[in-house]
């Protein structure tokens, strides 16, 4: 019997690695530009107090402080990647820490800049907005003044920007406990192999066409969470508990309206997601029944819902195959999106391979003065590879047009709109696969089947988890007890009710709720499902209209973070204030499953 286990960072080619020199050339570049910004930390002082004496002085302190946050952005991306490289690392782990810890300093000393911006009288503040040397600033400064009524004084804005570096407490012990201490132990494949069991490839084992290897995989997967479930529910209930001290402080009525407030994304927007799909669920239980029935199952697990209904189909798409079929897939949005995707894919933009100890998942970073860095596990035997890919890259081209096309006071374009730009990605790579093989019925069914599972676990899935995040806060708001019986009960009620009578929802199953690492960002989760549905929308368009709607998109990427994200869609063409999108996106699942098993039929 062979032994595969998961090689070390040093065993992995440098070409299959990100390239981070355009960051800092070296270890010792970067501590040498540490300390030039912490020699300029101190430089907030000149402007204390003065900001209200003119247009020109507070022009001067935004330069001054957006200069330097620039500056600690590109800082922390590079520590933050080295020691995502490889969370064991304990050299680069200290290098983050001292990243976060300088950033923290920096807020600190520029706490004063909004309260300072708010105080000043509506007149004066109503001409600064009219001088032109700060017309560059005015929907930044616009931005600032909504926030007066949750602004606190600058003794209480210091203490709170104080605090940042101490509430990242349940992020981190969650990041390292999950990333590096949980041992999942090793699996036999159907191979012969043994194989050391990780996040990176759960997901392989779960679409393996042997159902006790699958079945296997995810108790043994979800037996590492049990053991720690104490640990985990702790550290959950005391990240929602940080939610609620800043939503308090700030005089938010809840943790959901502060979480909504900076986009400006009214509390209907997020309601009318849950209500839309929950009222919706018709083709979703259609496609798990018709799962099980063509699984040839008597009954259906979760195990159960990932491998591929077309079970003869078999993928092997090394890197470079994945990329060239991400460049097709992307042509109708024209020759510089593609070639630049291309250049970066190929290029240095990606961390391609699992090693020991590197972060589990994928997600696109990078700095304005940087390329938009792509971390992967990739797998060749997993299609799913190929959409993170591209998912990732829709990140990452996002961060390349908004980067190219505004200053930086604008280029940090929200996550609403971020999610907007991967998962159109994916749907246009869905619609190149299924022409590419129209006329093979078993490749056809299989992408029909992918694309399908994709919506599911992006606008249903996540709603789920959408709801599950306002309940367990309402939950802490209330003052009432978040213990982990309370955790897992509430989220075996939504299983049941997302997933009807269609799945035998096992035990093990209510703890899912303990790894999944966004519920550390509050109120994330929502805008998978708002971006999906925005962009089937826009891929519609894209594909029906042709290169007047493949411009319009472009210039939506172009947008950063210039305007709220509600009025960057509405200009794309997309409301997201009415059901009609998430409507949209349901039908077009619907459809794909009738396509499903209309194509099932002919195999």
């Amino acid at each position: 019997m062979t032994r595969q286990t998961i090689p070390e960072r040093k065993d992995i080619p440098d070409h299959h690695k990100w390239d981070l020199t355009s960051l800092f050339a070296s270890d010792e570049d970067w501590e040498k530009w540490v300390t030039e910004v912490e020699s300029q930390i101190d430089s907030y002082a000149v402007y204390k107090g003065r900001l209200k004496d003119s247009a020109d002085v507070l022009k001067a302190a935004l330069d001054f402080h957006l200069s330097l946050r620039r500056k600690l952005e590109r800082t922390y991306t590079y520590a933050h990647l080295k020691s995502d490289e490889d969370k064991s690392n304990q050299f680069y782990l200290g290098l983050h820490q001292r990243a976060v810890s300088l950033h923290a300093r920096a807020s600190e000393s520029a706490s004063f800049m909004t309260p300072e911006i708010q105080a000043i009288p509506d007149d004066q503040m109503h001409s600064f907005l009219g001088d032109e040397s700060l017309a560059e600033y005015k929907f930044h400064l616009e931005k600032i003044l909504r926030y007066k009524p949750h602004t606190r004084s600058e003794t209480v804005e210091h203490v709170l920007a104080m605090s940042q570096e101490m509430a990242q407490a349940p992020t981190q012990v969650f990041g390292q406990l999950d990333n590096v201490d949980l041992n999942f132990g090793h699996l036999e494949n159907e191979d012969g192999k043994k194989i050391e069991l990780s996040h990176g490839n759960f997901s392989t084992f779960l679409i393996s066409p042997d159902r006790d290897l699958r079945k296997k995989a995810f108790f043994q997967y979800y037996q590492a969470y049990q053991e720690h479930q104490h640990t985990l529910a702790a550290t959950l209930l005391h990240g929602i508990k940080k939610d609620l001290f800043y939503s308090r402080v700030r005089h938010f009525d809840n943790c959901r309206a502060s979480a909504l407030f900076a986009d400006r994304i009214p509390d209907s927007v997020y309601d009318n997601l849950i209500e839309t799909v929950k009222s919706n669920l018709a083709p979703l239980f259609k496609y798990l029944n018709f799962r099980k029935q063509a699984l040839a199952l008597s009954d259906l697990h979760f195990y159960d819902t990932y491998v591929p209904i077309v079970s003869e189909v078999t993928f092997d798409i090394p890197y470079e195959e994945a990329v060239d079929m991400s460049i097709q897939a992307m042509r109708p949005l024209g020759d510089e999106y593609v070639n630049v995707l291309k250049e970066g894919l190929l290029g240095g933009w990606v961390d391609r391979y699992e090693n020991r100890g590197k972060r589990s998942g994928a997600y696109s970073a990078g700095s304005y003065d940087s390329p938009p860095y792509i971390l992967l596990n990739y797998e060749a035997r997993n299609i799913n590879s190929v959409y993170t890919l591209l998912h990732e890259g829709g990140h990452s081209m996002h961060s390349f047009y908004s980067n190219k096309h505004q200053p930086y006071v604008y280029h940090d374009y929200t996550i609403f709109v971020a999610e907007v730009a991967s998962t159109f990605n994916e749907n246009l790579l869905s619609r190149y696969l299924l022409e590419h093989y129209k006329n093979d019925p078993a490749k056809t069914a299989y992408i029909l089947n992918r694309e399908i599972d994709n919506i599911r676990a992006t606008l249903l899935r996540q709603t789920m988890f959408a709801e599950f995040e306002k309940i367990t806060h309402r939950i802490v708001e209330d003052n009432a007890p978040l213990t982990l019986d309370v955790i897992t009960d509430t989220y075996r009620e939504l299983l049941e009710t997302y997933f009807g009578d269609t799945l035998v929802l096992d035990p093990a199953l209510s703890l899912e709720c303990l790894r999944i690492p966004h519920f550390y960002s509050a109120f994330y989760v929502y805008k998978y499902a708002t971006g999906i549905s925005a962009a089937i929308a826009l891929a519609d368009k894209v594909v029906n209209e042709g290169a007047p709607a493949g411009a319009t998109y472009l210039n939506f990427l172009k947008l950063g973070g210039s305007k709220f994200p509600l009025d960057e869609l509405f200009d794309a063409g997309v409301d997201m204030q009415s059901p009609k999108p998430i409507q949209r996106a349901i039908q077009y699942f619907s459809d794909l499953v009738d396509r499903l098993i209309a194509a099932c039929r002919q195999l």
